[in-house]
């Protein structure tokens, strides 16, 4: 039997993701001075999320959420993908689960020393480590097999939930079921959309 980290590269390798070059998302002055890491706040239509991005320990990866974020990019996409127990994701389609152009993908920062426990946010990617652009997923449970194991890149923590978890849980009970996008099969689809509303820096 697959295990779930497995699982998991797999259902993203489902996910057809573009890595158009692109010049959207400039970071805001006010994301963050240095020294200090800055707080993203989600407006869902199932509630407020409120997130603490580790630009200290996850630089690179910090960075491109911000990018996403003050570009608008994640304004009106869905969390598309819920599977109770694990995870929640989002940042890569509208409600008609058409593709979004993304920015080029990014260095996998998953061996920072952040672990994939409850709360907790990772950037989604293909099982190339280095492949992730847009999608991030939030952790339902310590998910320790989506962390590196010698050898093996795990799924880069990047930020963690500061309010707002009980909205998470909600996410987590909604229906969910099997979306055919142009033939192909996207499942763990919400059957209600649970749109991200918009994503601001605090």
């Amino acid at each position: 039997m697959p295990t779930r980290c497995m699982w998991i590269a797999a259902i993203l390798i489902a996910l057809p993701l573009i890595a158009m070059a692109s010049s959207q998302g400039k970071t805001a002055g006010k994301a963050a001075t240095k020294g200090q890491n800055p707080v993203v706040v989600l407006d869902t239509t199932m509630g407020t999320i409120k997130v603490e991005v580790f630009n200290d320990k996850a630089p690179i990866t910090a960075k491109n959420f911000i990018d996403y974020v003050t570009s608008g990019f994640y304004n009106g996409t869905i969390f598309h993908r819920v599977i109770p127990s694990f995870v929640v994701q989002g940042g890569g389609y509208p409600p008609d689960m058409s593709r979004k152009p993304t920015k080029p993908p990014i260095k996998n920062e998953s061996s920072n020393g952040l672990k994939n426990v409850r709360g907790s946010l990772s950037m989604a990617r293909y099982t190339d480590p280095d492949s992730a652009t847009s999608q991030f997923f939030i952790n339902l449970k310590d998910n320790t097999n989506l962390d590196p194991t010698p050898g093996q890149a795990g799924y880069a923590v990047f930020a963690k939930v500061i309010e707002g978890m009980d909205v998470v849980d909600k996410i987590a009970q909604v229906k969910t079921a099997t979306k055919n996008v142009q033939g192909t099969p996207f499942g763990d689809v919400p059957v209600e959309a649970i749109i991200l509303k918009s994503a601001k820096v605090q």
